[in-house]
């Protein structure tokens, strides 16, 4: 059975049923929509139950020639690293659908899309051969558009494109990198898109780009550096790393609730994967240039504490999120830049920990804003009164983001700053500074919207929904599972970073 096939292009099936109804009957478009985000989740668990723990290899695979021509195939794989993402994504796209449910403007458009941005997000997780995984990457870019564009708030039209015009530019650089990899490794292989292929070979110094180049120089830089520099640019606007970041909290701010849970808790991972899979994967050698690593350890420094301070000054609840993410994604960037066992643990951890942590802050604004119509912290005050439950969850929400011991969080900034530690013990030192001051403005805007006197316009604040806890309670569930037992994700992580760590021993 080819079922990273299946999981991947399922919703397509759920897309055909949904063309096919009437734009009236709202609630089966809905209801075909949440059961084609479903099929894919349950196929990604089963998939996690019956992956081998005990070796770093590539598993599921699923090869074929596509196009024989440029040797281009489908190539769809899975590794340690990959697994816990595709599972997320199959998560927040399903309770994404659910969330969605109280959408009224153009159901039927609104749920193919949204089935379209599943196919795309999951195809570059699955995606093995670099063709195919840039077709992926391009697919995922129009549905968040119009998602954004068509669905957003008042200044909608300016957010979707601000995030197009970024994440093109980025694609950009990323499919020149492609081709000029291309044409400096057809000669040399059959397969000359293929992912692990293209990693061997630079590995072994077999592709250098001397068959392009006069000696594999361009203006003076090798081949390869051009390659990464381009690679990195590329995914480091999708993480956002600042200063690509700008983007970021427009389309948050316009984006629709399942929306923003979905771009926080799982696109803005793509680009950290990317980084780990191909800067990292691909080419070690470049990556361990003293030059290049202290570049991109200072630039997650620089993320962690910038978009803590930042977050600190907004008075809007979801662009306090937004920079927060900015922050949490620093992690990544200085995990990787460590080169370390446990630095690379705690950033493949932390792609999946604040992938549910940050989903569940924004399920949590969204409650409010559906309340409320506004996002002012200074406008709310003391809802714990009227709203226990709602209160409860956003306090566990908020302790796990800020890495409380015993949630999710705190694990994957952990063994990230112990992995930093170890090459570069001032960066880690510095690093703290972005967990204190996280801490500081999540416990501030805990007591500014929830503690205190009552908002005599809240007092009829309805607390939370079935609907809202459904959608909630897998994510608050998540965030301390894993902070209590890690090993369930760093088992499943532990021997693809390992076999990645030892191309920088």
């Amino acid at each position: 059975m080819n079922i990273l096939t299946l999981i991947t292009f399922f919703p397509l099936l759920g897309m055909a049923v949904i063309l096919l109804l009437p734009n009236g009957r709202k609630d089966a478009i809905r209801t075909v929509a949440a059961a084609s985000t479903l099929i894919p989740l349950a196929l990604a668990s089963w998939l996690w139950t019956q992956f081998d723990t005990g070796t770093s290899a590539y598993q599921f695979v699923e090869r074929g020639a596509w196009i024989r021509m440029l040797g281009v195939e489908y190539h769809m794989g899975l590794d340690g690293l990959s697994v816990p993402m595709l599972w997320l994504s199959c998560l927040l796209m399903f309770l994404g659908a659910i969330a969605s449910w109280n959408i009224e403007k153009g159901v039927k458009g609104y749920m193919l899309l949204l089935l379209l941005l599943e196919i795309g997000v999951n195809g570059v997780f699955c995606a093995l051969d670099l063709f195919l995984f840039y077709v992926f990457w391009e697919v995922m870019l129009l549905p968040m558009y119009f998602l954004i564009g068509v669905w957003g708030g008042p200044r909608r039209e300016y957010a979707a494109i601000k995030f197009f015009l970024y994440t093109l530019a980025g694609s950009v650089l990323m499919l020149l990198a492609i081709v000029a990899l291309y044409l400096s490794a057809r000669s040399l292989t059959p397969t000359p898109f293929s992912i692990p292929d293209l990693s061997r070979m630079v590995i072994d110094g077999t592709l250098d780009g001397s068959n392009l180049l006069d000696g594999g120089l361009l203006f003076g830089w090798p081949f390869l550096k051009w390659i990464f520099v381009f690679f990195f640019i590329g995914f480091a606007i999708k993480v956002p790393v600042p200063p690509f970041h700008t983007w970021l909290p427009d389309a948050h701010v316009e984006a629709p609730t399942p929306i923003s849970m979905i771009l926080a808790g799982i696109l803005l991972k793509l680009g950290c994967y990317g980084i780990l899979r191909v800067n990292l994967g691909m080419f070690p050698q470049v990556a361990a240039e003293p030059a290049i690593a202290n570049f991109g350890a200072a630039l997650g420094l620089f993320a962690i504490i910038y978009g803590a301070f930042v977050a600190m000054a907004q008075t809007d609840f979801k662009r306090l999120v937004a920079y927060s993410s900015v922050s949490h994604m620093g992690y990544v960037l200085l995990g990787a830049s460590a080169f370390t066992e446990m630095g690379l643990n705690g950033a493949a951890m932390q792609m999946f920990t604040h992938g549910t942590s940050s989903a569940l802050l924004f399920a949590i604004v969204g409650v409010a804003y559906d309340r409320a119509h506004h996002r002012e912290i200074e406008g709310f005050g003391g809802l714990s009164s009227v709203a226990p439950v709602y209160t409860g969850l956003t306090t566990l929400g908020f302790f796990a983001a800020l890495g409380l011991p015993g949630m999710s969080g705190f694990v994957s900034e952990v063994l990230v700053l112990i992995g930093t530690w170890q090459v570069r013990p001032v960066v880690a030192s510095l690093a703290v500074i972005g967990i204190i001051v996280t801490a500081a403005f999540l416990l501030w805007t805990l007591q500014r919207v929830f503690l205190g006197p009552l908002n005599e316009k809240y007092k009829d604040f309805p607390d939370m929904t079935g609907r809202e806890m459904f959608v909630m309670a897998p994510l608050a569930f998540l965030c301390v599972l894993l902070g209590v037992a890690p090993y369930l994700l760093l088992d499943w992580v532990a021997p693809s970073i390992q076999s990645l760590q030892q191309l920088f021993a």
